[in-house]
This record gives structure tokens, sequence and C-alpha cells, in this order.
């Protein structure tokens, strides 16, 4: 008999249980135990947490270990699941894509029993642990490359409620940004599917990707204000403090609100995130290296708008993205 994906420990046991998701093994590579912490206190909400879906990002599985410290004293109701790491083997290189396959595990659900390891990963989630909640929590982090600010973003979802649920979860955490991001068409994301079957799904990008003590507070923070949105811990939420600032804004973002390089250069930021701008003025200035005799360009914004990410300082190749500008969010 073709082996399965399974769980060590029974779910419906009340109380804590820490155990494994198994992922069988295939022709790629063998089998894989992802470590998974399950409180159930009964009656109430029902949450997945899970980090180290991209291997670079390591802000997510180390928020997801310092909330399991605490949550089983400060839990009240309901089921939280954790898993700090989809994707152990990116996360052992250090790669966005799973080494073995070249995979991009956020580019694969609901996935294949009978595909590569990735792709088996994002089955035994699919199956085992979505069912089991209504609400999801992937902690990510934009990347080394990019200034980004903590933010709870979601993509746009054709069911109105479900909308207006997931803005309502993401504005929950309290993070300098809420983000709704348009994206283009990309199959395979876990937000997109989980959506389908009617989960509200935050992602959670915490930032760049620099892990700083200051950050991971901030991250650790507003994942126990959603905790206490949601009525699984009892407290007061609070906006954790951001650049001397306290307070958050909810934005949305276009996919056509991406800047490009025109031409190969190393890209020298001029705004910080969350700035806000106006039209012509200036975000950073490209220094081409093809010869000192060609001239700088300067890149301006081509209409009011947030700096919502920048680039931290590199060199780019033409229509790379060097920014990406926001607007508040209408009503």
């Amino acid at each position: 008999m073709t082996e399965t994906p399974h769980l060590t420990f029974d779910p419906e046991a009340p109380g804590l249980s820490i155990g494994n998701l198994v992922v069988p093994n295939g022709a790629d590579y063998g089998a894989l135990s992802l470590p998974v912490f399950n409180l159930n206190k009964g009656e109430g909400p029902r949450l997945l947490i899970t980090g180290g879906c991209h291997g670079n990002e390591l802000e997510g599985p180390i928020v997801a270990r310092r909330v399991i410290e605490w949550l089983p004293k400060a839990q009240t109701c309901g089921r939280v699941i954790i898993v700090p790491v989809l994707n152990p083997l990116a996360l052992q290189a250090c790669t966005r894509n799973t080494p073995i396959d070249g995979l991009n595990l956020n580019r694969v659900f609901p996935g294949r029993a009978d595909g590569t390891v990735t792709e088996r990963i994002a089955d035994a989630v699919s199956g085992l642990l979505l069912p089991m909640v209504d609400t999801v929590f992937d902690l990510h982090s934009f990347g080394p490359t990019w200034d980004f600010p903590p933010a709870a973003t979601t993509h746009p979802v054709a069911d109105r409620d479900l909308m207006a649920r997931t803005v309502r979860m993401a504005d929950a955490f309290k993070l300098p940004a809420t983000l709704l991001w348009e994206h283009d068409d990309t199959p395979g994301m876990f937000d997109t599917f989980a959506q389908t079957q009617g989960k509200v799904f935050i992602c959670a990008e915490f930032g760049g990707g620099t892990v700083t003590s200051e950050a991971l507070a901030i991250y650790e923070a507003g994942v126990r204000n959603a905790l206490v949105a949601l009525g699984l811990v009892q407290g007061e939420s609070d906006y954790p403090t951001f650049r001397q600032r306290k307070s958050g804004q909810t934005l949305e973002t276009l996919a056509s609100d991406k800047l490009k390089s025109p031409a190969q250069g190393i890209f020298e930021p001029r705004c910080s995130v969350l700035d806000r701008i106006k039209q012509g003025d200036l975000i950073g200035i490209l220094h081409p290296l093809v010869s000192l005799s060609t001239h700088s360009i300067h890149i301006r914004a081509p209409t009011t708008s947030i700096v919502c990410a920048i680039r931290s300082g590199l060199h780019v190749d033409r229509d790379e993205e060097l920014a990406l500008l926001a607007r508040p969010l209408k009503g």
C-alpha cells in the first residue's frame, strides 16, 4: 500500500500535542517529518500558523517558535496549529526554492501526492492541516534586497464577504501597513488555494530580510494582536513602534504600481518605505556602469502615492523592479 501523509498524534485530543506531519517519500527524496504544535482548547476559532515556506525568510520560523513558548498559558479557547518550518530542505539551504526539485512551495498548491518533494509537502498541508482550520497566518519576509515595512497582506478575493473578513483580520495585526496587493495571476499560491476553500488567509510579510531583535519584537506583537482579535488570547492589542511611530494604515497596490529599471546599473534609493510622495518626486537614482560619461538616471514618482517597498541598494538589470507604490484603500 502506498504511504500517505499523516500526523503522528491525534489532533482531536484535548490540550497540547506535539508531533510531526509526515510527508511520504517519493522518487526524488525520502520522507520528511515536519514538527507540528497543536493546542486544542475546545470550541472557538481554529487557526493554522505556518513559517518557512521560503527557506531564505527566517523571521517566520523564529516568530512561530516564540509564540509556541507562551501560547499554552495564554490561549483560552479554540485550536491553534503551528508548523514553524514548512520547507526544511529550502531552510537548510537558505534558498527561496527547494534545492531538490527547484520548485517554489508557494507556487505548487494544492500539490500532488505522486509529485516531487515540494509538491508532496503542499499535498500534505492541503489534505491534512487546512481542513482543520478556518484561518491561516503564513509568516514570510520580503527578502534581503528590499526595504519593506512589517505588513499584513492579502490579495483581492472575489467573494466580497470573505474579502471583508480577510481585510479586518489583516488590520487586526496592527502592523505599520495592511496591504491589499493585486498580483499578476500566479497559479499555485497557498493563499489562493486556501481562499477557494473559504479560509481567511493572511500573509504576514515581515519587512526586509535582515533578522534583528527589534524587527522580531514587532512581528511577534503583530501575531499576538491578531490572536487577541480572534478571541484565542485575552488582553489588549496595540500598534508596535516602527521607526519611532505607532500607527497603521490600510493600502492597496496594483500590478501597474511596480517601477522597473530602464537600464542596468547600481540603484541608489532616495526615499524610505511609507514615505508619502508626489508626482515627480525623486524615488532613486540609477547609476549606469557602462561608462563614466553616461549620465545617471533619475527615477521619479509617476503619481502621488506612498512608497510601499524599495530596493535596498544593489546592482539591477533592465526591467528589474526598483520600487512598489501604493495608496490608501478606498472603503
